[in-house]
């Protein structure tokens, strides 16, 4: 049997990387690539602040409520995890994504000594020196990205939440740094958060990531509840099946309810932010329940009227902590 570890799928020679490197960057948008010139920081920031509001509404909206000093600092970030996140999921072809992955790891590795070139790590470098940044939770990013082209299935809910850990707590953690929060104990709460929106954004997307030939439900959870392979590849929304989804969407509520006190040990300005994306987390499971715990036939989505009212809702509680998210089930005290 092929070892398919990221290790043993490195190219073996110089020459070898480097066209693997330039084929993956074919398959991406010419302004990935490394630029001839390094930009200004200027030029940098406003690369990433293109990136970030062109690709993710939501990222934008989120901005609306975060003082504007941090604003440059969440589009690096940001540019960041969604360049680390497409050299893995873009490409299309495994040896050039891990290609990819190693020599982005690489210019992290220099951003850290002093060395940019790239807009996204020109930008990052000041961002990691004003928020006093570790290279860690930058790492474990780049760590789940390689993990999603050799690692298909996971046995266990341990196992998918020890994925969570390097895919999307660094991602809580950045925000946390960037506004000036560096204790466990909040890092603990924020990685129950992200943890939970990643599963909810996992069982929103059986069948997206079924296309990819990845399947996060657990395995063990899987063989408990009588589901295979088969069930979700014909899109067979079975009895089993809606109560496998059940059992799941319980969990990642349980999770967010966890992680809500966060919310009350931040300023106000990122309490919006929390209650936002907690709210939103929250209302994918809903709209699962809503289906009926049916995702095979279609994607649970959330309306933009939806949007808007959780948007107005997270905002308010910056004015009104009452209405804030507290207590079981996520809802304001």
């Amino acid at each position: 049997m092929r070892d398919m570890s990221p290790a043993a799928l490195q190219p073996e020679s110089d020459a070898a990387r480097e066209q693997l490197i330039a084929r993956g960057w074919d398959a991406l948008p010419a302004s990935y690539r490394m630029p001839e010139k390094t930009p200004t920081i200027e030029e940098a920031r406003a690369w990433c602040k293109h990136l970030a509001e062109t690709h993710y509404e939501n990222f934008h909206v989120a901005t609306w409520f975060l003082p504007e000093r941090l604003r440059p600092h969440f589009h690096a970030i940001y540019a960041y995890c969604r360049v680390s996140d497409d050299l893995g999921d873009e490409v299309g072809n495994t040896e050039q994504s891990l290609a990819l992955l190693e020599l982005w790891g690489r210019e992290l590795d220099a951003c850290y000594e002093g060395r940019t070139r790239h807009p996204v790590f020109v930008a990052l470098a000041e961002t990691i020196r004003a928020c006093s940044i570790p290279k860690e939770p930058f790492a474990d990013l780049l760590t789940a990205f390689k993990q999603d082209q050799v690692v298909t299935r996971y046995a266990t809910m341990r196992d998918v939440l020890e994925y969570c850990r390097y895919s999307a707590n660094p991602v809580g953690r950045l925000v946390l740094y960037t506004c000036g929060y560096a204790d466990e104990d909040r890092f603990r709460l924020s990685d129950a958060t992200c943890s939970a929106l990643q599963l909810a954004n996992f069982w929103q997307d059986v069948r997206v990531d079924w296309a990819k030939n990845r399947v996060y439900l657990p395995q063990e959870d899987m063989e408990r509840f009588g589901v295979t392979d088969f069930t979700i590849e014909k899109g067979i929304a079975s009895s089993e099946f809606r109560a496998l989804l059940k059992f799941e969407v319980e969990y990642a509520r349980s999770l967010f309810e966890q992680g809500l006190p966060l919310i009350g040990m931040v300023d106000r300005d990122l309490a919006v932010d929390l209650d936002l994306f907690s709210r939103g987390g929250l209302e994918i499971l809903n709209a699962i329940e809503h289906q009926n715990f049916d995702v095979l036939t279609s994607r649970p989505s959330i309306a933009k009227r939806t949007k808007l009212q959780l948007a107005l809702r997270a905002v308010t509680g910056k004015f009104l902590p009452f209405l804030r998210l507290s207590g079981p089930r996520g809802r304001a005290a």
